[in-house]
């Protein structure tokens, strides 16, 4: 089984690859390969609206790497949605991408993966909440299966500024444990 790890972040090696690593662990302990990548690695333009991938499947006249990267998506079993809060929302680029999960949608071919939602906010009211809101919407809208850790409200949310502040924020690193956690019992009771 797989995993793939969407950041959000443009800081690589901060705190949301943190809660990331921390998030893996629990999934590599029951045997669950977890891949990690920056959507900053990848062109992603916005959504012009265009409709035509609602005639054509997996087609986009816009030329980037969305669809590559969508398509790494739904090649996975279980997908963590990582990301840093900016303005009590998740990063332009990956709203950006979310954004263009319509491609996707149409087929449903993320249908009944895992999904884990990781927010990382600046400060304990930094909107995170509000930010983890937009990726629960997300595996809501795809037919996906929430993972949520114990007490974690529908995803592992953390409180950090500088960068590896996270490791200071206990409670945070443990959500995002168990959100790992919860992910490999419902990759398994769901493995096919």
């Amino acid at each position: 089984m797989k995993v793939l790890a969407i950041n959000g972040s443009a800081r690589k090696g901060g705190n949301t690859q943190i809660m990331i690593e921390e998030t893996a662990k629990p999934l590599k302990s029951a045997r669950v390969r977890v891949e990690s990548v920056y959507v900053t690695g990848y062109d992603i333009k916005p959504c012009d609206a265009c409709e035509v991938c609602y005639t054509k499947p997996w087609h986009c006249p816009i030329k980037d790497d969305a669809v590559k990267l969508l398509r790494r998506m739904a090649d996975a079993d279980g997908l963590i949605i990582a990301s840093p809060v900016y303005c009590t929302d998740v990063t332009a680029q990956l709203r950006a991408l979310i954004d263009r999960s319509v491609i996707p949608y149409i087929e449903q071919d993320f249908k009944d993966k895992v999904g884990g939602a990781i927010i990382v906010g600046a400060g304990a009211h930094g909107g995170q909440e509000l930010a983890l809101i937009q990726v629960m919407e997300f595996f809501h809208y795809q037919g996906m299966i929430v993972a949520s850790p114990k007490f974690g409200l529908g995803g592992a949310m953390g409180t950090a500024d500088k960068v590896g502040d996270i490791r200071k924020d206990k409670e945070g690193l443990k959500s995002a444990r168990e959100l790992g956690v919860r992910m490999a019992e419902l990759l398994k009771m769901f493995d096919r």
